[in-house]
């Protein structure tokens, strides 16, 4: 039997008018905001289904605009987003994709570069009250909430990678609640996605790094405990 909480009822704590097209939509340009690691210089976003047909209506434009500068869904400012990607020299396209149909209806693509040159580029999905799923990053299929704190590792695809990984993970005493891995096919470019509990310490992204067919390391970190 599958419980839901009474706060998956109630929608999380937001600026409006929609759970899904404007709270959803504000946490994915957020988690692709964290991805990149900087601020953003310049954003790219490419909508489907129904956030294509009513993002200006919902305010999801304004809401993807404030994520990717770095706004939680509760941020008065997201109404202002327009002009405060103006005050911050943020350029910005919005575009929408309306022949592609197998996909979510709350699907969007960012792609984001950041104001040291460093890119990202992200699919997400509202999937209802607040909540979202990333389904692409940079080209490979993925699948996480971005609920809990998460680790992405892009790495050669090869033996003794997430021993590597869970190894200096379990030197700084991180618990692992989830971990899967991702690739473009057997022995290319990978992603391990790692979600965890507690805060990670910065020397643990070095240790990971050090091994020399780690390419990226990426921290979200959503709680500090």
């Amino acid at each position: 039997m599958e419980f839901i909480s009474i706060f998956d009822v109630l929608g999380p704590n937001m600026v409006g008018p929609s759970s899904s097209h404007t709270a959803g939509a504000c946490s994915i340009a957020l988690m692709a905001r964290k991805m990149l690691g900087e601020p953003a210089a310049r954003a790219e976003f490419v909508l489907y289904g129904s956030f294509a047909r009513t993002y200006k209506g919902h305010g999801t434009d304004r809401a993807l605009l404030a994520g990717v500068m770095g706004c939680s869904t509760d941020d008065v400012r997201i109404p202002r987003a327009y002009e405060l990607a103006k005050e911050q020299n943020l350029t910005w396209r919005f575009s929408c994709n309306e022949t592609e149909t197998e996909v979510h209806p709350n699907t969007v693509d960012i792609d984001l570069t950041g104001i040291t040159g460093k890119t990202v580029s992200m699919r997400g999905e509202s999937v209802g009250g607040g909540k979202i799923r990333i389904a692409r990053i940079n080209g490979i299929d993925v699948d996480f909430s971005g609920e809990c704190n998460t680790l992405i590792v892009v790495h050669k695809d090869r033996i003794g990678m997430a021993a590597h990984i869970t190894s200096c993970l379990s030197q700084a005493e991180i618990n692992i609640a989830f971990m899967r891995l991702f690739r473009e096919s057997k022995g290319d470019k990978a992603y391990s996605i790692v979600e965890f509990d507690g805060k990670l310490p910065e020397h643990t992204k070095e240790k990971i790094l050090l091994e020399q067919d780690v390419e990226h390391v990426m921290l979200i970190q959503i709680r500090e405990g």
